[in-house]
């Protein structure tokens, strides 16, 4: 985004002609600015002066409006990222056209001060002339005011872009705006506040409609994102609607209201209770719609605060907890999680809390190894098959895992290992939301919110190409990092709980501050895998009702602090058999000095991890 300082000539041309020679500039002005010229004409003067709203009076209107300003957090942090640099700050307003809140850029503040861009301020048309909040709550739509355009002269320093706010019943609730001290917004600061205006929208029918939440969309693929139809559904009867469904229908809301789902969808709406499915309407158009209880009529499954499940560790908010209650919360907006972590960091358990606190508790949480499946074998896992496919093939065939999400979540570990040839049927899989199983005809529609996880550096796979630029574009929606055990402030205390989770608890066993401070000290390459190993064998060695000193916990049979040096010649006996066999012993050993820690044993020999996994499976097969 950009502001350009100079107003227009054809702006001021305009201006001489309205207000100096009383004439109408017709189409030298955009026609909203002109119709809000001639409302401000029309008004009495001197304007509105009345001090700004403070204290207890701004309070009482921000509660008035808490709602609003819960639902719109996201989008007021979001968009003053992107003007944070660019001297620019994003406001909201309430339906009134008074400012509620205002945050941006530091340097433009002040100004914005100057010339009452402030809370508590009226900014209606009726206070302060044509301008964008004001002049968006009279056109009822999005628009820009860029310098000259504004009225008063004392706000030709601003530009602004400002898109409105509505329920779904279509009343106002407030509006966005970027402003600046500039006179010229780009296009792409208006497309910015058009976009969270409807994610908003799109937040609030989510979490406050009752009775069904219809859900729709010509592309499967945009169901469950901002860029689907809502309908709120009673008795059959449609009662509240957002802007995205009234332009997919070609509706208002006067149309939209009191009619009946079924005139328009037929009556197999009825059956697709969260279980999305391709439905015909009586205009022969297909729609993907989804049907599930509202949030409001208390069935629905929004995750106000996180809860931790039973049994597990309790983390402070300096640890893993508030990046899991940021995550459920982008979750909920049907964006992608991208999970990284070094090996053993409990990239898998933030995922399992991740999908119990999610909204799609009650679906299946489906689990996919990218490194583990041979190459040979991961397409039908993923995609499935139909009835002989191929050779060896079941004899019904098989859904495939990304069927088997449907409606849960669906859980890709170690996505930098999936071969390329799979990456672009992936991509498309997420795009459309339709699975064809390998050997079959027809499409299956799929619906899950996705999360993977990676030790990888992506970027690095797509610049040695590893990996599709693309579709790490789409995996990336939203990135968390768990952090490794050694750099977490809450380390002490989940030592604590992870030795209690070993059997310390139950046969009485304690640790000493000593003890503490020697397991809080270590490296932990394994992070916390490595530590509920070692953890357990101190509670296997000690007797009951001990009391594990410094001493204790520093016993031979728990690792150095430091990284276990590489294995020598010397240290390993030299193998029977060919090369099959040195590789199988040097995979053993690997795996003996890193715990059984497949990744960390692939990354000590240099090698893939599928390496280290099809030498498991071999070693299965043999024991079986």
């Amino acid at each position: 985004m950009s502001f350009q300082a100079s107003t227009s000539p054809v702006v001021e041309r305009a201006r001489q002609m309205f207000f100096g020679d009383g004439m109408d500039p017709g189409t030298e002005l955009a026609p909203y600015i002109l119709r809000s010229w001639q409302r401000c004409r029309a008004l009495p003067s001197p304007w509105d002066s009345r001090d700004p709203l403070q204290g207890a009076e701004l309070l009482d209107r921000r509660e008035a409006a808490a709602w609003l300003r819960q639902c719109a957090q996201p989008e007021l942090d979001a968009l003053s990222e992107h003007v944070l640099g660019q001297g620019c700050v994003v406001i909201l307003s309430d339906a009134s056209g008074l400012i509620l809140d205002e945050i941006g850029s530091p340097d433009f503040l002040p100004k914005a001060q100057r010339v009452a861009l402030a809370p508590g301020v009226d900014w209606s048309e009726a206070a302060r002339g044509t301008n964008a909040i004001g002049t968006v709550l009279r056109e009822r739509d999005a628009l820009t005011v860029l310098g000259g355009e504004h009225y008063l002269t004392q706000n030709g320093i601003l530009g602004c872009a400002a898109a409105p706010v509505f329920d779904e019943q279509g009343e106002l609730q407030g509006v966005l705006d970027i402003s600046g001290e500039s006179v010229q917004v780009d296009r792409h600061a208006l497309g910015l506040v058009r976009l969270a205006a409807a994610q908003l929208e799109h937040r609030m029918m989510s979490r406050r409609s009752t009775g069904q939440l219809l859900r729709f969309h010509r592309r499967p693929g945009l169901l469950d994102t901002p860029r689907e139809g809502l309908l709120s559904v009673q008795d059959g009867v449609i009662v509240g609607a957002n802007r995205v469904a009234l332009g997919l229908l070609g509706m208002d809301w006067r149309q939209a209201l009191g009619q009946e789902a079924s005139r328009i969808f037929g009556d197999r709406w009825r059956r697709l209770q969260a279980r999305p499915g391709l439905v015909a309407s009586a205009d022969g158009q297909q729609w993907a719609v989804s049907v599930e209880p509202a949030a409001g009529s208390g069935a629905g499954r929004t995750v106000a605060t996180v809860q931790l499940a039973a049994g597990e560790a309790a983390e402070p908010a300096d640890a893993t907890e508030a990046l899991l209650g940021r995550a459920v919360r982008v979750m909920a907006s049907g964006i992608a999680i991208l999970v990284s972590g070094e090996t053993g960091s409990g990239k898998d358990v933030f995922v399992r809390r991740l999908h119990q606190h999610g909204r799609r508790a009650a679906g299946p949480l489906v689990a996919v190894n990218c490194a583990a499946l041979p190459e040979n074998l991961i397409e039908a896992e993923l995609f499935g098959y139909e009835d002989g496919a191929f050779t060896g093939a079941r004899r019904r065939g098989m859904p495939g895992r990304l069927r088997e999400a449907h409606g849960g979540l669906l859980f890709l570990d170690e996505i930098g290992d999936m071969p390329l040839s799979l990456q672009s049927r992936l991509l498309r899989v997420l795009e459309d939301r339709l699975v064809r199983p390998l050997g079959g005809s027809r499409d299956f529609l799929v619906d899950f919110d996705l999360v993977c996880a990676t030790h990888h550096d992506l970027q690095a796979l797509v610049q040695a190409g590893r990996f599709r630029q693309d579709l790490l574009y789409r995996l990336q929606g939203y990135a968390v990092t768990v952090p490794p055990l050694r750099e977490r402030g809450d380390r002490r205390r989940l030592l604590q709980a992870l030795f209690e989770q070993a059997g310390a608890r139950a046969r009485g066993l304690r640790l000493t501050p000593a003890a503490l401070d020697a397991l809080e000290h270590r490296a932990w390459p394994g992070n916390i895998r490595e530590a509920l190993g070692v953890l357990r064998s101190l509670v296997a060695l000690a007797d009951d009702g001990a009391l594990l000193d410094a001493a204790d916990v520093a016993m031979p049979g728990a690792p150095h602090p430091s990284v276990a040096p590489a294995m020598t010649p010397a240290m390993a006996p030299e193998p029977a058999g060919g090369l099959a066999a040195i590789t199988d012993h040097a995979v053993e050993q690997a795996l003996q000095a890193c715990g059984g820690q497949a990744s960390a044993a692939a990354q000590r020999l240099g090698v893939h991890r599928s390496t280290v996994y099809r030498y498991l499976s071999r070693k299965r097969g043999r024991q079986a």
